[in-house]
């Protein structure tokens, strides 16, 4: 793997796609830091070499044009305190300024252009326009795992135009290395544990661990349409009829495959879909209407918590359930809790995928576990086995 450690940039300037995608209030504080602190030591190796930086991003997903709260100015204040040193802004990413000021940085010194996404051409992968971006810089470095599934300019199109200058940053090197020793290096027993709304979302996911994993966990809304499929009531509880069928496919097929699948017995089940409403624990196979399942009971967190010490790798992905209200969220943080207890105990533990993330950092506990992914979407189409654009355009 062709990493920035493999290169030395004095008096080099390396163009650099991060993935500053990070969420700001009302104010345009940054509420979230992590996208940002996770790329500062690549950043902090080529200044320390002697090179300088050309930072590139987008933010939000803006309309048409420049957008006041999708600008990446805003961002510019942390960076700059985080870096110890007066981070440059250019207030175009292609434009006169962003040339002018690229071309007069001096070693040590940092640029951080305007979003990308302001010019329709980023999403499009036009050629044209990664060829200005490239312009900018002598060499490519990507570390933006969070976009690496997306062939845009900037994080696929752009590395042709540096054949022999092209590396992976710290943070894209880390993620796929990690990723890689789930999916080919896991020590057994490997459990697998997918929560969140949907099947639709889990399904490419399920298919391809399902030769993989000794044990597959399901919570969250999706275990509805198993329980279903398996000739459960589920009262009001969020269904996917339409899936029923391969749901019931899924177990029967795990089943084949030697691999144990365990299915909630339990849910603590609502009137409404509110923090506000009546609820109270019920058997899984047996929720009444109007009543709907909003997380795990106890006797499933009790089950799933056994199977988890068991094992020596652990991927998860999906909350358990409403983790966001608070009568609702005790399947996520026990879950949570007990592959941080795995982990002490000697497994590798890999969580990723937005809310699984915003779990293990609401509980503090991303520092109990081995590995917290940034990716969100670029993670889930890589546990797929889909070829993410990103990475190959670095490995080609």
């Amino acid at each position: 793997m062709q990493t920035i450690d493999n290169f030395n940039f004095k008096d080099k300037k390396a163009l650099i796609r991060v993935d500053y995608n990070v969420p700001l209030d009302d104010h345009y504080q940054i509420t979230d830091t992590n996208r940002i602190d996770a790329t500062l030591p690549t950043i902090r190796k080529i200044i320390t070499d002697g090179g300088s930086v050309v930072l590139m991003s987008h933010l939000g997903r803006p309309k048409g044009g420049s957008e006041e709260k999708f600008s990446l100015k805003h961002l510019v204040s942390y960076l700059s305190g985080k870096l110890n040193l007066p981070v440059k802004f250019a207030d175009d990413c292609i434009g006169k300024a962003a040339v002018e000021m690229a071309a007069g940085l001096k070693p040590g010194e940092v640029l951080l252009l305007e979003n990308l996404r302001f010019y329709k051409e980023e999403e499009k992968g036009d050629p044209e326009f990664a060829k200005k971006l490239a312009a900018l810089g002598d060499i490519y470095v990507n570390d933006a795992f969070g976009t690496a599934h997306r062939a845009h300019a900037s994080t696929a199109v752009i590395a042709k135009f540096f054949p022999n200058a092209k590396y992976f940053g710290y943070v894209m090197a880390e993620e796929v290395a990690q990723l890689k020793k789930v999916l080919t290096e896991a020590k057994h027993p490997f459990t697998a544990i997918l929560g969140g709304a949907k099947v639709s979302g889990k399904i490419e996911i399920i298919n391809h661990l399902m030769d993989k994993v000794d044990n597959l966990i399901i919570g969250g809304g999706m275990m509805f349409t198993f329980i279903k499929a398996m000739g459960g009531e589920v009262g009001a509880s969020l269904v996917e009829e339409d899936l029923l069928e391969l749901a019931k496919n899924t177990v029967e097929g795990a089943k084949i495959m030697g691999v144990n699948l365990y299915l909630p017995s339990d849910a603590i089940i609502a009137d409404a879909f509110s923090n506000d409403a009546n609820f109270k624990t019920c058997n899984a196979y047996d929720i009444p209407d109007p009543w709907m399942g909003l997380d795990i009971g106890p006797a499933s967190c009790q089950k799933f918590d056994h199977v988890i010490q068991k094992s020596a790798t652990i991927l998860w992905n999906g909350p358990m359930g409403v983790f966001e209200m608070k009568k609702f969220e005790d399947g996520t943080r026990i879950i949570a809790e007990s592959v941080a207890k795995a982990t002490e105990n000697g497994a590798y533990s890999l969580i990723g995928g937005g809310d699984s993330v915003a779990a293990i950092h609401k509980y503090r506990l991303e520092d109990k576990v081995s590995y917290v992914s940034t990716g969100g979407g670029a993670m889930l189409e890589f546990i797929e086995g889909k070829e993410l654009p990103g990475v190959k355009a670095i490995e080609d």
